[in-house]
């Protein structure tokens, strides 16, 4: 399954503004969106920069690859209308 790697701005911005540490990389396979500091490719990929068809979430910029992927620092957030809550406490590491 194909996974989109993508450095989230908006949580760059908020962690300056609110002196916070939040994960800024998105792991998106399927439906899923998990985030973590760093992101280790297994494999083959690609780096993608497409301004005229940005991914849904805006980012112009992003890694897609085949392989697996380890998360250091693995969140899954649970989105509302509002804001991101995390989802229980950052793992050290999750493969996908």
């Amino acid at each position: 399954m194909k996974t989109i790697i993508h450095v989230n701005q908006h949580v760059i911005k908020a962690n300056r503004k609110n002196n916070a540490n939040d994960p800024v990389l998105t792991v998106k396979q399927g439906k899923n969106n998990t985030y973590g500091y760093e992101v280790i490719i297994d494999g083959p990929s690609k780096v993608v920069y497409n301004a005229e068809k940005p991914l849904s979430c805006g980012a112009q910029v992003w890694i897609e690859t085949e392989s697996n992927v380890k998360i250091i620092g693995a969140r899954k957030y649970e989105r509302n209308k509002n804001k991101a809550k995390a989802d229980g406490q950052p793992s050290d590491v999750q493969t996908i």
